[in-house]
């Protein structure tokens, strides 16, 4: 069965435009353990993604990506010059992890999150509950419902 994620990235960072060219990567860094447990444990391929851009004026979704390969240990946390090292994580025993994801689209628009918020269909949605999470599932209804807004 196919799951749905909502993914934020600040665009500074880590953009869909960047996603665009690069066309696959990695999702490391991640350093939540219940986004950890997500990608680790639940994501699977062809997963679809809505790319989030955080800390962005206006915040909101920008694109589409899928999962294309399954969580994995995230080598950045066993970098010493990552800003993401861990010294608590090994290769024996990874703390972290990461997914790839391969760039779908990008949206026609920005749907912002202030739309998001308007919208009765997405009254449930994590994102709209004050999660921080970077990695949160969504359900099918709010992915076609966001998807259907990108025509208003």
């Amino acid at each position: 069965m196919k799951n749905y994620w909502l993914m934020k990235s600040e665009p500074g960072a880590y953009s869909i435009d960047d996603l665009e060219k690069d066309t696959v990567t990695f999702w490391d860094g991640v350093r939540n353990f219940q986004a950890r447990n997500f990608m680790r444990d639940t994501m699977q391929q062809g997963d679809l993604v809505l790319f989030y851009h955080s800390n962005a004026k206006p915040p909101g979704v920008a694109g589409i990506a899928k999962v294309v390969k399954t969580g994995y240990p995230d080598s950045t946390a066993l970098d010493k010059k990552n800003k993401h090292f861990d010294p608590k994580s090994s290769k024996e025993k990874p703390i972290w992890y990461m997914v790839d994801i391969a760039f779908v689209k990008k949206l026609k628009r920005l749907i912002s999150l202030d739309e998001l918020k308007k919208n009765p269909d997405l009254k449930n949605m994590i994102l709209l509950k004050r999660s921080r999470l970077s990695v949160q599932p969504v359900t099918k209804q709010e992915f076609e419902a966001i998807i259907a807004m990108e025509s208003l």
